[in-house]
Order: structure tokens, then sequence, then C-alpha cells
């Protein structure tokens, strides 16, 4: 149940680690799980010791594709509201998780870092459940 002001985790490596939902796309409710909402970066991933000393020039830039105060689309993969699939089962995470997108519906981030739902299979954002370690 993502809505506005909503803190997320962002799992790519596209270089946010923490988004703000400011709008949900395409209904007036809550999100939940393959939604697509508006997101601004609130907070940078920090870059690794090896990347911003040996990387060469560029590699910081290249490294995050984002900065604070970004204005992003992001689709939701997890939700720490409790969601009943139609088999009987109920699903519930421990945070509430995103992964950004552009406008076009392309990944940002080459890598995800943690579980995603399931339920993107059904709404056709298989690129991502490809991606990901693991789908539950």
């Amino acid at each position: 149940m993502i809505q506005l002001k909503t803190m997320l985790n962002c799992i790519d490596n596209s270089g946010a680690a923490i988004v703000e939902c400011v709008q949900v796309l395409r209904m007036k409710r809550a999100a939940k799980i393959g939604d697509r909402v508006v997101v601004v970066v609130q907070k940078q991933r920090a870059l690794g010791q090896d990347q911003a000393a040996g990387g060469g020039p560029g590699s910081a830039a290249m490294a995050n594709k984002v900065r604070r105060g970004d204005i992003r689309h992001a689709v939701i993969v997890r939700t720490a509201k409790k969601y009943q699939r139609p088999d009987g089962s109920v699903i519930k995470f421990d945070d509430n998780a995103c992964v950004l997108i552009n406008k076009s519906g392309d990944l940002i981030g080459t890598r995800l870092n943690g579980v995603v739902g399931a339920e993107l299979r059904n709404r056709q954002w298989s690129k991502i459940l490809s991606l990901a370690p693991m789908h539950v």
C-alpha cells in the first residue's frame, strides 16, 4: 500500500538508496506490487572505496545514474502490507522496495539486490524477474 510520501528502498544499482513516492500512476488508490509510481531520490547510495579510488576518469558518474532530487518513475517490487494471492496464500515483506525505470519502462540499473514479488509476472515486468536473484 504505497501512497504519497511513502519512503521506499531502491534495490537496483542505479545509485539511489531511498526514494519517496510523490504520485501513484493510473489509479486513485494506493499502489501494490507491480504498479508504477513517480518518486524523488532522497538519499544516494555511497560509492565503494574501490570505485572512487581506482576506477579511472568518470567512474563516479558511471556508478550513480541518478542524483539526489531527481524525479524518476519506479515499479513497486515489495510491500510491507499483507497481500492475499488467488490461491489463498498471504505474502508480506519486511520493507517497501522499488526499482527505478525510465518513462518508456526500461530499467535504469543493471542489477537487483534482494527478493521481489512474483506478482510482477502478471503485470508484464518479466525483465525485473529475470534480473532478481529470487522471487517469492
